[in-house]
């Protein structure tokens, strides 16, 4: 793997409502804290972890869309936030109109892996907060990335979602970029007093194909995490003690170890 995408991570899930931005930002924050240096790319037009970081839209002058079309450099769009260590491209909503305005043009699908490529020069990790689609913009992040991050929510019908994204990583390492793997499955929003939730975790886990790929870690369902992104806050930062910061916490230590070994 080439040194600028060791450490690219797209996270990606086509369902909304899974915590995926809450995983995107609460990850990053935790990777800062340990010195790791971290930038979250908001890629999603709905611009939900930028807000959920306390990055006003006035603020966001520039963005993800200005670096797909060529318009910025990284190092003209990342601004810092709240939290030492902790970068981010803000979205704007001019991504909305990214893939009619790169629609005929050359490389239109590797224009995001072209704008991170001397990402790893300032960055420990870069992960791409997808939109939730496997439209152009998600093609874009898996096309940029290393590896990929799903969080899934304990609910019906999870597994078929699985298998249409694995169908889109497929393709996208078959066209655009051999050498993307998975690096894990995050259970989300889990209450284990609900017989369903306990019983989807059991079938992702026994999965022939997905199983050895599911985190340890499971993220419960938490009324602070879904309170902290209001506040402009990681959960993590609004309240640590709650039981989604401590999970979140944990999903950190398991995701460095696998990805580096770390004790």
């Amino acid at each position: 793997m080439p040194p600028d995408r060791a450490r690219i991570h797209a996270v990606v899930n086509q369902k909304g409502g899974v915590a995926k931005t809450t995983t995107a930002v609460n990850l990053a924050t935790a990777l800062a804290a340990t010195g790791r240096r971290t930038l979250v790319v908001d890629l999603d037009p709905q611009g939900n972890a930028s807000t959920g970081l306390g990055i006003a839209a006035d603020r966001r002058r520039m963005g993800a869309w200005d670096l797909m079309l060529a318009r910025a450099r990284l190092g003209d769009v990342a601004m810092g936030t709240d939290i030492a260590g902790f970068d981010l491209v803000p979205s704007t909503e001019r991504l909305f109109g990214a893939e009619i305005e790169l629609a005929g043009e050359p490389s239109r699908e590797t224009r995001l892996r072209d704008a991170l490529a001397g990402a790893a020069q300032r960055y420990d990790y870069v992960l791409i907060d997808c939109p939730p689609s496997l439209g152009f913009l998600t093609i874009n992040a898996l096309t940029a990335a290393a590896r990929v991050l799903v969080p899934l929510q304990t609910e019906f019908l999870a597994l078929e979602g699985l298998v249409l994204l694995k169908q889109t990583v497929e393709a996208v390492r078959a066209a655009l970029n051999p050498r993307l793997s998975y690096a894990g499955i995050l259970l989300t929003m889990s209450d284990r007093r609900n017989r369903l939730s306990v019983e989807v975790e059991a079938d992702v886990r026994g999965h022939a194909e997905f199983g050895r790929f599911v985190y340890d870690t499971v993220i419960p369902r938490n009324v602070r995490v879904s309170e902290a992104p209001s506040h402009g806050k990681p959960v993590i930062v609004y309240d640590m003690k709650a039981s989604g910061s401590q999970a979140y916490i944990r999903f950190a230590g398991e995701f460095l170890r696998r990805e580096e070994g770390a004790p």
